[in-house]
């Protein structure tokens, strides 16, 4: 870029658009006064035309009634007229012109004879000092009346407003540019608010907000935008420090209960309790390593890494998956990825059979939408908290409670996949009397789901 883009780019918002404002007012003035010079002087120029029209046909009546004086009186002194003869004689015209001088060289009057109309031409031959606009026209007598008017009367009113447009000119145009630098900065005050109010949202105090102004503008919509962004912001975040939170405190139980075990075991080492240490020691690492898998895929689908989607039978998966339960199974095809679908089948079965009494029951209709549904016959979940049990390392009190659960992040991982996938979840009440986990997906093709069964039961 060059130095001097670059210093254009580093002036202000406010002196650049009063530039480019005050270029384009300077254009516009500039067009509208050529245009009105130009407008005044084809007016102005008709209207000598038209004087001089008018006194060819006044003295052409004369002549034609034989009354032609050898003086023509001057009804309009800035009209010069001569009456003309075929042998190139002046056998009349007004008075302080020569008769002994033609207004016009045979050539000049005959090519203002043929035209028919005003024709410029000099004025010199006859005193006059200046460019004539002519109007000459043949009498059917044969004389020639020939009528002229100093273009100065076109060109003294055009020097006038040449004059006055060289005076207001430049006053408009700083008239101009000193209105739209107010207006300019009086617009961009509230955006500097704004900047401003922005330097003071931090991470320490993320509940600040940007001022919204009163006008109902663009500014006000940037403002509402900006506030809306860092209210998801500010939740994001508060998400965030949570499942740190958790996560820590979920690893620490864990990791207590481990270091425990193998401190027990340093100090007081037993032989015959080898076995049951380590046991202990693996139950304890294997717990972390599901919650630190749990804790990656969520980061993952969070992030939006989820692998391509093909074609894939639920049908399939739940015979896969669930193979333990009671399967009322109808070919659904989806279209998923493969891994994430069997993630979240067999998250739902393992939450369904910690709780179940006696029985699971996986459904898969064809619909569209494409259902899957997970049912037990345990306690259920309360209306209250049908839709918290989907929160991270979220787990109920009372019959499904903790000591039942997991870590809470299995139904928390269901929803992210299956929200990657286009689809939802949702927690219902089980025709069983347990719960119900509802799944709905789009078909991979809804023709070819149509008028498809629910198929038969499967054990």
């Amino acid at each position: 870029m060059s130095l001097a883009g670059r210093r254009w780019q580093r002036t202000g918002l406010q002196t650049r658009v009063t530039l480019l404002a005050g270029l384009a007012v300077a254009a516009a003035l500039l067009a509208g006064a050529v245009l009105l010079l130009g407008v005044l002087r084809a007016g102005l120029t008709d209207a000598v035309d038209d004087r001089a029209r008018q006194r060819v046909q006044e003295v052409s009546r004369l002549v034609a009634e034989r009354r032609l004086p050898p003086v023509i009186p001057a009804a309009d002194p800035s009209v010069v007229v001569q009456v003309v003869d075929p042998s190139g004689g002046v056998l009349a015209a007004t008075s302080g012109t020569s008769r002994a001088v033609l207004l016009l060289s045979d050539a000049e009057l005959e090519r203002a004879v043929r035209s028919g109309r005003a024709v410029s031409a000099g004025g010199d031959r006859v005193g006059v000092g200046d460019t004539l606009r002519v109007v000459a026209r043949r009498t059917d007598q044969g004389p020639v009346v020939v009528a002229a008017v100093p273009v100065g009367a076109v060109d003294d009113p055009l020097r006038l407003v040449r004059a006055a447009l060289l005076v207001s000119l430049p006053l408009l145009l700083l008239l101009s540019g000193g209105g739209i630098w107010l207006t300019v900065g009086r617009t961009l005050r509230p955006v500097e608010q704004l900047r401003l109010a922005a330097t003071a949202v931090t991470a320490d105090d993320p509940s600040r907000r940007l001022p919204v102004p009163t006008a109902q503008d663009e500014v006000r919509r940037l403002a509402e935008t900006l506030n809306g962004m860092l209210d998801r912001l500010e939740a994001g975040g508060a998400r965030q420090r949570a499942f740190v939170g958790d996560a820590a405190h979920e690893l620490r139980s864990p990791l207590a209960a481990l270091r425990t075990t193998l401190e027990v075991a340093v100090v007081h080492p037993d032989a015959g309790q080898v076995d049951e240490t380590l046991h202990s020691a693996l139950d304890d690492v294997l717990r972390m390593g599901r919650l630190v898998e749990d804790l990656l895929v969520l980061a993952r689908v969070g992030a939006g890494a989820v692998r391509p989607a093909a074609p894939v039978d639920l049908a399939d998966v739940v015979r896969e998956v669930a193979g333990h339960a009671t399967l009322h199974l109808a070919p659904a095809v989806v279209l998923a990825d493969r891994e994430g679908l069997v993630r979240v089948v067999r998250n739902l079965v393992e939450n369904a059979d910690r709780h179940a009494r006696s029985d699971v029951v996986v459904t898969v209709e064809a619909g569209p939408p494409v259902e899957l549904l997970v049912d037990d016959d345990g306690p259920g979940i309360p209306e209250a908290e049908r839709e918290r049990v989907f929160d991270r390392f979220h787990r109920l009190d009372g019959p499904r409670s903790r000591a039942t659960g997991g870590v809470g992040l299995g139904l928390a991982i269901v929803r992210e996949l299956v929200g990657a996938l286009g689809g939802t979840v949702v927690a219902e009440a089980s025709p069983a009397g347990g719960a119900r986990l509802r799944v709905r997906l789009l078909p991979a093709d809804p023709a070819r789901q149509r008028g498809v069964g629910t198929g038969r039961a499967e054990r």
